[in-house]
């Protein structure tokens, strides 16, 4: 392979391309060639030993493409769901807390527990998005689940009120609410590093802004935002505050009637 490419190259390296088109077929003139000629220390060529000992061991190409995967393994959370390209994907509820194998490929995502496929999922590019089976959810919608959305929201009014009200729209913003644990429980374990008192300070900055989640709220205790004074809210202004200034650039909406 390496003496094809000197061989090509060396032929080649005066010569002025325009377009790959050109390109590819000057190679494929030099490569019949090269593949004819004679060998040095043998009274025959590449092609000839390519048609008398390589092509008759050929088999048949695989009926499908070969398509690349990739392996990795996960814990199944609580929610029931693993994420696998920054997407969530469901498993069986059975599985909450067990290893599995996520392989995934451009178009499916299957996992395996212990060597057995357990979920098959169309593969979803949307980035943090939710891909959920209905068989994978427990029955009685999560009646034998330790962790409840009102087990949490009330954990999370320990910490404060504005917790609570961050935690209860989490939970309320989801199509399911079992896809808001993740963030909820996420949410409360900041408390651990950064305390309760920050904590609320934070939950209550982050519903300011209408961004209730976990991102959110991290961001606002590393930049220590949670401790800066709240803005003001701001009043809707009055139509006649909306007039547009004075300038001869600024033409009005009279210039088009």
């Amino acid at each position: 392979m390496l003496n094809a490419q000197r061989w090509i190259l060396a032929r080649l390296r005066n010569h002025t391309f325009f377009t790959l088109a050109q390109a590819n077929a000057a190679i494929a003139g030099l490569l019949v060639e090269y593949n004819t000629r004679p060998l040095q220390k043998m009274e025959t060529t590449r092609r000839e030993l390519y048609e008398r000992i390589d092509h008759p061991a050929l088999r048949p190409l695989p009926a499908t493409r070969f398509e690349p995967f990739e392996w990795s393994r996960l814990t199944v959370h609580i929610d029931y769901h693993v994420v696998v390209e920054k997407h969530y994907y469901s498993a069986p509820y059975t599985l909450i807390g067990e290893r599995v194998e996520a392989r995934w490929t451009g178009t499916t995502v299957e996992l395996f527990h212990k060597g057995r496929r357990v979920a098959s999922h169309a593969r979803s590019f949307v980035l943090w998005g939710w891909t959920t089976a209905d068989e994978h959810r427990p029955e009685a919608h999560r009646a034998h689940l330790e962790w409840t959305p009102e087990r949490i929201t009330r954990w999370a009014g320990q910490t404060g009120p504005r917790t609570a009200e961050l935690v209860a729209q989490v939970f309320s913003s989801k199509r399911h609410p079992d896809q808001g644990y993740r963030t909820c429980l996420g949410v409360m374990r900041l408390g651990t590093k950064y305390g309760d008192e920050r904590l609320e300070a934070a939950s209550a900055r982050a519903i300011a802004l209408a961004s209730p989640s976990y991102r959110t709220v991290r961001s606002i205790l590393e930049s220590g935002a949670d401790r800066l004074p709240m803005p003001p809210p701001r009043e809707p202004r009055r139509p006649e505050q909306l007039t547009l200034p004075r300038h001869d650039n600024i033409r009005g909406p009279e210039h088009y009637r």
